[in-house]
């Protein structure tokens, strides 16, 4: 069996190769799909891929929620960036189906609004600051999610996520896209192990452009407007690992987890590249004192950049967090971007969490 697998495993490359030349796809594409859910995970810098079991696993890994202990859950979670000039949102609500499973809905917007349209602000020759319209530029998602336990295979449990996403540039353009995501977790006394691919059946983005809106304006610079183009996405894979270390009777408890994240478009400025593969790790740890109070910290984002002196220098990102469990209600906080670059921005994330 192991070696059918092996001989199958270039003849799905080779069939897949077609595809990813005539799409020419873009390395980074979606991109504000790559933020998070939830102030917890971001806090532990996105390392939830087998940690993850509330309405987040949506976003994160949908088989957690084959583990959600409560029938109900619902997140609201809100951050700033670039100084409030962008901001970031995410609902997500999870209802238990059957004793093994739970159906999630999580919504994700990153817009950036109240942006000045100065096309018109020339009248007759004269400045009228009274024509100077505003337009918003924004990324949503909306994902359906499912996970179920594996009653055969006490430990399992699997889950999938259809994902509708609609992106707008005021009125000048706008795409709609379509993707699958599909995940593993896997229980064994106090490990938890992983494996969570995105975009599985690659995702497709169809943009649209309202020629009419910019045509005049670009009309002197001899350039092609175009109609419509496909933005695709390419498959990626997470691969995570946690446990869970409990000590004073079970009032402290330390959780590190690991994941490693695959990409398949060739070398990116990862902790590892390579070609096809890079490897982009992260590391978080909680730590929960009396099942009250939780602190987090994590590690990602590790790239190597040049210097002034043709050098180069390794930069990460370092993320911090606390968080409050109180009964069925749940409030975190995440500060991220505490690495060692230079001219770092740091973002304050806040999400409430409550269980039923």
């Amino acid at each position: 069996m192991k070696h059918k697998l092996s001989g199958l495993i270039p003849v799905f490359f080779y069939l897949l190769n077609p595809v990813f030349c005539q799409w020419r796809a873009p390395k980074y594409s979606n991109e504000f799909l790559s933020i998070g859910a939830g102030a917890a995970g971001i806090a532990m810098s996105g390392a939830q891929t087998a940690l993850v079991s509330d309405v987040t696993s949506g976003y994160w890994n949908p088989a957690g929620l084959g583990f959600q202990s409560k029938k109900y859950d619902f997140s609201l979670m809100h951050a700033s960036y670039f100084a409030g000039i962008a901001n970031y949102d995410y609902a997500g609500f999870s209802v238990r189906v059957d004793s093994n499973s739970h159906f999630a809905l999580n919504f994700i917007r990153l817009g950036v609004d109240d942006i000045p349209d100065t096309r018109f602000l020339i009248d007759n020759g004269q400045i009228d600051y009274r024509r100077i319209r505003s337009f918003s530029s924004a990324d949503h998602a909306l994902f359906f999610s499912y996970g179920r336990k594996n009653v055969f295979f006490p430990g399992l449990s699997m889950g999938g996520s259809l994902k509708i996403i609609y992106r707008n540039a005021g009125q000048f353009a706008n795409a709609w896209g379509f993707g699958l995501d599909a995940g593993l977790q896997y229980r064994v006394k106090k490990w938890r192990m992983a494996l969570m691919v995105r975009d599985i059946t690659t995702t497709f983005n169809t943009w649209t452009y309202n020629t009419t809106e910019f045509e005049s304006v670009f009309a002197q610079t001899g350039n092609a407007i175009p109609v419509s183009s496909v933005e695709i996405t390419l498959p990626s894979m997470s691969l995570g690992i946690a446990r869970t270390f409990e000590f004073w009777k079970n009032r402290i408890s330390v959780t590190p987890a690991a994941d490693g994240v695959l990409t398949f478009d060739g070398p990116r400025n990862t902790l590892v590249s390579g070609k096809p593969v890079s490897l982009d790790p992260r590391f978080g740890l909680e730590t929960g004192f009396f099942r009250l109070v939780y602190v987090r910290a994590g590690t990602a984002g590790w790239q190597k950049i040049k210097n002034f002196e043709g050098g180069y220098n390794w930069t990460y990102q370092v993320n911090f967090g606390v968080g409050l469990r109180f009964k069925r209600l749940g409030l975190d906080y995440a500060i991220t971007d505490l690495g060692n670059q230079a001219e770092a921005l740091y973002s304050h994330i806040f999400s409430i969490k409550a269980s039923f």
